[in-house]
């Protein structure tokens, strides 16, 4: 009897990671790819493994976070990177590629394997009895994402509007102050308050900021459905100052009300990261450092994610999947990729990693591996499963991973005390 084949429906990084890795395995694959039948607005190639945007994977430094989850992705043994290695080009510091060769090997790689057989083919539906890992993008096409929605009953999100998230450990806490509006809860914000000087002084450089150049497929979704904090600053010097700035409901350290008032929400219980509140933008990352710093309280900001607008489709991965990328309606259906709600190349590649190393464990009568907390991989897994009201697809950075025990006050040190736990406790994970 022939051995039932794994469908991976997608070839782009997350696709194709888990295709490589499941054939690694001894496992038979069915590799689905759209094109050349059709392509999305975004894609110019028809190799495998298209990098769309930016030829950079990101720091390779293991001290930093994108960093240390290249590292882990190594010791497991990842296929994209090693491709990546063997095809990367100078640039300091960061991982980078020629963006041809690289999906040229991964397709190379792909059709000289004995183990996966290439079906060019538009999906639009699928089976939740067979083996299924959907990977297909933050453009996933429509017929295929309305399946996706009714099937797992939970509408997609078609684009990303995200503020910037920051450490909280970069927050100068002299200049801000906790509270809640009118005192209405427990202190739950930080608020960083600006006079009228400080303020018009942001206004006159968020007004004024270079943004990201968008697609024309992407203008209409963003700006319908959410407004980026600098276009509500061009309709009029004192708007922000009546919409997320507002200073009512506040007394500073005096007893005044402050001129406005920008507030920080938590963005996971040990507080280590904060979201900007109301400061979706489509500023470039360098401009939302210059301008957001610009804030007294934020004058060193460290920003763990930056803000984003862009058309992306993804589910809301904490009503949708697990840490496993297994769908909670279909246990033998996973997404991965972008779809799932990971954000950036590496984390898509790991996403396709971890669903490929489920579906073999259980193929092999093996419980699924558990990647430790204390690991950007099992971070990254245990953001996609928690309850969040107001999801938004999550990059690498050390605001995900427990705290230290012991308040570790040196940010160098800090950072070197995740890559040698994550590591260490990687090593020692029973897999």
């Amino acid at each position: 009897m022939e051995e039932r084949k794994i469908n991976v429906i997608g070839a782009g990084l997350a696709g194709s990671e888990a295709a490589l890795t499941l054939s690694k395995a001894g496992k038979k694959v069915r590799l689905f790819e759209c094109k050349p039948i059709t392509r999305s607005p975004a894609h110019h190639s028809d190799d495998f493994g298209e990098l769309v945007c930016s030829n950079s994977l990101k720091s390779d430094v293991p001290s930093t976070a994108s960093g240390l989850l290249k590292a882990e992705l190594r010791y497991l043994d990842c296929e994209l990177l090693k491709i990546a290695d063997e095809v990367k080009v100078p640039a300091g510091s960061a991982l980078a590629v020629d963006r041809e060769k690289f999906s040229e090997t991964v397709t190379k790689r792909i059709l000289g394997d004995k183990n996966i057989e290439v079906v060019h083919e538009v999906v639009e539906d699928f089976d939740g009895e067979d083996f299924t890992i959907i990977a297909t993008g933050p453009l996933t096409l429509e017929a295929l994402g309305k399946s996706i929605s009714d099937k797992l009953g939970a509408g997609l999100h078609f684009y990303d509007a995200a503020a910037p998230v920051i450490s909280g450990d970069s927050i100068d806490y002299d200049k801000a102050f906790t509270a809640d509006r009118y005192g209405r809860g427990e202190g739950d914000y930080v608020n960083c308050p600006m006079n009228k000087e400080e303020y018009e002084a942001f206004i006159s450089a968020l007004v004024t900021a270079e943004c990201a150049v968008l697609h024309d497929f992407e203008k209409s979704e963003i700006f319908e459905g959410c407004m980026p904090v600098e276009i509500m600053a061009k309709r009029g010097v004192d708007t922000l100052r009546f919409g997320p700035l507002r200073p009512v409901g506040f007394r500073d350290g005096a007893g005044a009300r402050p001129y406005a008032v920008v507030q920080l929400r938590r963005e996971n219980t040990a507080g280590e990261a904060f979201n900007i509140v109301g400061f979706q933008t489509n500023l470039k990352f360098t401009e939302q450092e210059r301008v957001f710093r610009m804030i007294p309280a934020l004058a060193n900001a460290e920003f763990l994610r930056y803000g984003v607008m862009h058309r992306n489709t993804f589910v809301n991965a904490p009503e949708t999947i697990n840490r496993h990328f297994t769908t909670l309606e279909y246990p033998n259906v996973y997404i991965a990729g972008q779809l799932s709600g990971v954000e950036g190349y590496v984390e898509s590649i790991m996403s396709g990693l971890v669903a490929a190393r489920s579906v073999i464990a259980r193929l092999n009568g093996a419980r699924e591996p558990e990647y430790p907390r204390t690991t950007i991989i099992g971070a990254l897994c245990s953001y996609l499963e928690t309850p969040n009201a107001a999801f938004q697809p999550m990059n690498a950075n050390f605001g995900l991973l427990p705290p230290p025990a012991e308040k570790i006050r040196d940010k160098t040190a800090k950072k070197l005390y995740y890559t040698e736990k994550s590591l260490k406790d990687l090593k020692n994970a029973d897999f």
